[in-house]
């Protein structure tokens, strides 16, 4: 970083090891933007904060939603949707008296519910899923199966009888960039019934951080539409995240609803320097 600082206060939070860097609107400074350097700085767990994205809550439309929530992805893009993420944003609104126990809010995608049900313990709805598709070819994947659905953003769904007998990055970067799920790219998710706990073991390569992460709630969420839809499932489906937390995924009917619960963590507060933006030239 150089040039002079804005000193930044922020939480760290996650959700089931989903991690993340919440800013509350009104403590920012007057002209400070969330930039793609900015955000990629804060998420950096080396020289920033460090998480898998940045979330800025924003005031909400009067009387129609409770606050607004902006994610960006780790590398500083601003994304559509973040399950986990949306369940943290409102743990962090419920404790700034920004909401009661049960919100409105807004999102990229749309106006979603969040409801309180006990210490750390917070469910959202998710966007109606939708492009859901139980028979993708990809001739040159070395998996048996794959499926398609987005609950928000893409995702591709692999079932494996191993969680842990095979590349993730290489293939989870392979497939994240297939010309099949051009030119956005889609998250990619194996999944592996335990049979001992009859629970769905998931792992999840993430678009935009570009790496395995501890948890994804589009991701469970999306896995959960696609194995009750296969009828591998029941409902509410019960999937345990890489980082060990459980996530409940409430899968609708026709009307393609969902709701995701699980824990949402505050793990510390701080205050962090970015530089102003650089002035443009003149001449």
């Amino acid at each position: 970083m150089t040039g002079p600082a804005w000193r930044l206060p922020f939480t760290k939070m996650h959700g089931a090891g989903n991690d993340f860097v919440f800013l509350d609107h009104r403590e920012l400074p007057a002209g400070w933007q969330a930039t793609r350097e900015v955000v990629a700085f804060l998420c950096d767990r080396r020289l920033g904060v460090g998480a898998d994205g940045l979330i800025v809550v924003g005031p909400g439309r009067a009387g129609e939603t409770d606050f607004r929530m902006t994610y960006y992805n780790a590398d500083g893009g601003e994304a559509e949707m973040c399950g986990n993420g949306a369940r943290c944003t409102v743990a962090f609104a419920r404790a700034r008296g920004l909401c009661g126990e049960e919100c409105r809010f807004d999102t990229f995608s749309g106006v979603l519910s969040g409801r309180v049900h006990g210490p750390e313990d917070i469910a959202v709805t998710l966007p109606a899923w939708k492009d859901l598709d139980l028979a993708v070819e990809l001739p040159d994947s070395p998996f048996a199966a794959h499926y398609a659905c987005n609950t928000g953003v893409p995702h591709l769904v692999i079932p494996v009888d191993d969680i842990e007998d095979f590349d993730l990055r290489r293939w989870g970067a392979a497939l994240r960039h297939h010309d099949r799920f051009a030119p956005a790219g889609t998250n990619v998710n194996w999944v592996q019934r335990d049979p001992a706990s009859g629970e769905f073991l998931l792992r999840t390569y993430e678009r935009g951080v570009e790496d395995e992460t501890l948890a994804c709630g589009t991701g469970a969420s999306a896995t959960a539409v696609v194995l009750s839809r296969l009828g591998q499932a029941g409902n509410p489906v019960a999937v345990r995240t890489r980082g060990g937390d459980l996530l409940r995924i409430t899968v609708g009917g026709d009307d393609r609803r969902l709701e995701l619960r699980g824990p949402a963590v505050t793990s510390f507060t701080g205050e962090i320097a970015t530089a102003h933006p650089r002035k443009e030239s003149t001449t």
